[in-house]
């Protein structure tokens, strides 16, 4: 199946992307790497009647360092954190991330903002984000406001982003060596969305304790006792028994099977953060 027909507008500025997408044309979505517009458009799931790329816009394509934060646009491809394109990005964590995201000829194109717009319950840059309680900057005509990446997603494919509004950047806290983190994602093969995924995030200096799983029906889930736990405990209070009972709080409709899988991965994620096993 191929996309109805729509009208493409290639986007110069933010100032042009943002009028296009204010405009009188009901239905105007924005595109970048196209590598979630573009199947949602081919499968006609989605039926835009123009279609925007701001793929090229110098906004959405910089890095740069801002206060506290590093402003990452929303164009940035995964391909160019993975490979530490931009020196502010050079950090294990995101490198990491990135690098586990589909396959090579995704993340060429894929973005950081595309991600994060389409709202996978399985995507990688949700859980993410949320581990390291990132902000996400939406712009439309007249301003911007700044949400919580944890407060972005409300459902599967479903976020706060109001009619008019595209994501212009992300603000990641700046990373440092102090930082100790964990992702995991289980895959039947590389390259496929998780069936169930965690992240953790702790920095002492930051004040930032942080426990989420992915991968569930909707948005991420942050274990926030748990971070709590282990922060002021230690690797040693996440036994086998605190992560079965974090999972069953945060997942209590799914069946046993769903909360193994979950449990597994969260234990392989604090592994992963701390270098220790409990079993």
């Amino acid at each position: 199946m191929k996309a109805a027909a729509f009208d493409y507008v290639m986007a110069q500025t933010l100032p042009e992307a943002l009028a296009a997408l204010g405009g009188q044309t009901a239905g105007t979505k924005p595109i970048a790497g196209s590598q979630s517009m573009g199947p949602m458009l081919n499968l006609r799931l989605a039926r835009p009647r123009q279609v925007i790329d701001v793929s090229r816009i110098p906004d959405l394509r910089s890095v740069s360092e801002t206060g506290d934060a590093i402003r990452v646009g929303a164009a940035v491809t995964h391909a160019e954190i993975e490979d530490g394109r931009h020196p502010l990005l050079r950090h294990p964590y995101l490198q990491f991330v990135a690098g586990g995201i589909a396959y090579r000829a995704i993340r060429n194109r894929g973005t950081i903002g595309g991600s994060l717009a389409h709202a996978d319950p399985a995507a990688d840059w949700p859980l993410a984000l949320s581990a390291l309680d990132a902000r996400i900057e939406l712009a439309r005509s007249g301003g911007t406001r700044i949400v919580r990446a944890a407060d972005f997603m409300l459902g599967a494919f479903t976020t706060l982003l109001e009619e008019g509004e595209m994501i212009f950047a992300v603000l990641l806290p700046k990373l440092g060596p102090s930082l100790r983190w964990g992702y995991y994602k289980l895959c039947r093969k590389t390259g496929e969305f998780a069936h169930a995924s965690a992240a953790a995030a702790f920095d002492a200096r930051a004040g930032l304790a942080r426990v989420v799983l992915g991968a569930l029906d909707g948005p991420p889930v942050a274990l926030d006792d748990l971070a709590q736990h282990i922060a002021q405990r230690g690797a040693d209070a996440a036994t086998p028994e605190a992560l079965e009972s974090a999972v069953a709080r945060a997942m209590p409709n799914a069946d046993a099977i769903d909360r193994a899988m979950h449990a597994a991965t969260l234990e392989r994620c604090l592994q992963q953060a701390f270098g220790v096993s409990n079993r």
